[in-house]
């Protein structure tokens, strides 16, 4: 039987063994699309013991952006200011289109990989803008692109601002959090010391999500509430103090509106005044100050909000895998690849 086999029933043999001990249903959460990617891989959710829930909370920023920042990029494009943006924000769609709609009525809209990319593109494409989107992880690399003269749309999000309110909101007992491994590694372990439940920072083998379950149970057990570190290996306790002071140099702390949590106090980050020329907010304010707001808060039957917070399964919305795929995706859960409907509806259809 070949080496990793037999670690990886070690894994579940301890796991169980845990389990055993906890006489009730206990719910881990997952902070990362790069987690609910490996748990769908491999089909975790299957083989642990019936009393350990895995539920995906809302670690994807595509999915997290808000309809008014999609509504304002869409304004924009349509007013004739071209806009660069990654895949993901392609099918994300604001109250009335997505900017794939908007390319499709003659919007300038670029699909980049890089922000070096959308930088390049700058050079040649007059007033072009770059949609800055996710978060600890990608807000480094856009202070960078806004010091060399890229002017963005920041949409970018601080992450630990969420998990407070998931845990401050009451409607799900979570007993524990599987902390996301790269905004981790930007940010270190000290943020996390604040939110009094067991946690910890895990890697994205298969491994390494097992690991970070059976110290979580462990936790439990022994009635602790620490932050841990599986991903030692990527992740310091200190972080990246050059990644995170670009970040406090560009950015300045606002509240912001996340799709499923509403808004959250200081979890936004907007860029500052001494930057203001690279600023999409303020150098074209008078096209984004007559979006209409109206429909911002437009009604559907798409649960991507509740699925967000970990209330619901994309099964459990009537529109999944019905009316809405990856192919043609109703919410913004099903648009990313880091989505929690994307992943269980790809993964199905395999």
């Amino acid at each position: 039987m070949p080496k990793i086999y037999l670690t990886y029933l070690s894994y579940l043999k301890k796991i169980k063994a845990l389990a055993s001990q906890i006489k009730r249903e206990v719910k881990l959460m997952t902070l990362c699309g790069t987690h609910s990617q490996t748990i769908a891989q491999y089909n975790l959710k299957s083989i642990l013991p019936t009393n350990i829930r895995l539920k995906a909370g809302p670690g994807c920023p595509i999915c997290v952006t808000s309809v008014q920042d999609i509504d304002n990029l869409v304004k924009l494009s349509l007013a004739g200011i071209p806009l660069a943006i990654y895949g993901d924000a392609w099918q994300l769609a604001g109250s009335e289109m997505s900017l794939e709609k908007a390319k499709a009525q003659g919007a300038d809209v670029a699909i980049i990989y890089s922000v070096e990319e959308a930088l390049s593109l700058s050079r040649w494409k007059k007033n072009l803008v770059f949609f800055g989107v996710g978060f600890e992880t990608t807000a480094p690399m856009t202070a960078w692109a806004v010091k060399k003269g890229l002017t963005v749309y920041s949409s970018h999000k601080l992450f630990p601002p969420a998990m407070g309110a998931l845990l401050n909101s009451g409607e799900l007992k979570i007993d524990g959090f599987i902390n996301p491994g790269h905004v981790s590694s930007i940010i270190g372990l000290k943020t996390y010391q604040k939110f009094k439940i067991p946690q910890v920072v895990a890697g994205f083998k298969q491994e390494d999500v097992l690991i970070a379950i059976r110290m979580l149970l462990k936790q439990i057990i022994e009635s602790r509430k620490e932050v841990e570190n599986e991903y030692r290996r990527l992740v310091k306790p200190e972080g990246n103090p050059q990644a995170l002071n670009l970040i406090k140099e560009v950015f300045e702390i606002q509240p912001a509106h996340w799709r499923g949590l509403g808004i959250i106090p200081a979890s936004g980050l907007e860029i500052k005044k001494k930057f203001s020329q690279g600023d999409a907010k303020r150098k074209y304010q008078d096209i984004l100050k007559k979006q209409d707001k109206s429909n911002f808060s437009k009604p559907s039957a798409c649960q991507c909000s509740a699925v967000l917070r970990g209330l619901k399964e994309p099964q459990e919305c009537p529109l999944f895998k019905k009316v809405c795929a990856p192919e043609n995706p109703q919410g913004p859960c099903m648009v990313s690849i880091e989505g929690t409907c994307y992943i269980d509806c790809a993964l199905t259809l395999l």
